[in-house]
């Protein structure tokens, strides 16, 4: 069984960065495809971009396209996004998952994804 665990989040001033990691134990993730989420206060689990199986495919929202940038290291069994251009409106916690093993698409279905990390807390502010 594969356990995900992120870190990175914390605090940036708008326009800033932040870098998020996804850490896969137990198992390798590489057979999978793996996808960033969010959770404002009070609103539903939103899909932020996915990368898939291979790393060749990428999917992102609309509300990140340009600014965020999913990554994975097969080798270290990471996967990574780095959010450029950060809003107050990107303030939450940050979920990494992966699939199950019958997707290795990119997908924004929420859904799809079997393997769920703990979160990491992102805050925009000045």
């Amino acid at each position: 069984q594969v356990q995900l665990v992120e870190s990175g989040g914390g605090w940036a001033q708008p326009g800033g960065s932040l870098r998020l990691s996804c850490a896969a134990s137990g198992r390798t993730f590489s057979s999978a495809a793996v996808g960033w989420f969010r959770q404002a206060s009070g609103a539903e689990r939103e899909f932020v971009a996915a990368i898939s199986r291979s790393g060749a495919r990428t999917n992102y929202a609309d509300s990140v396209k340009g600014r965020f940038t999913i990554s994975r290291d097969t080798a270290k069994n990471t996967v990574s996004l780095q959010m450029d251009s950060l809003k107050p409106e990107d303030t939450a916690v940050y979920y990494c998952a992966s699939t199950a093993s019958s997707w290795t698409t990119p997908t924004s279905l929420i859904n799809a994804y079997a393997t769920w990390g703990q979160g990491t807390q992102v805050t925009v502010s000045s």
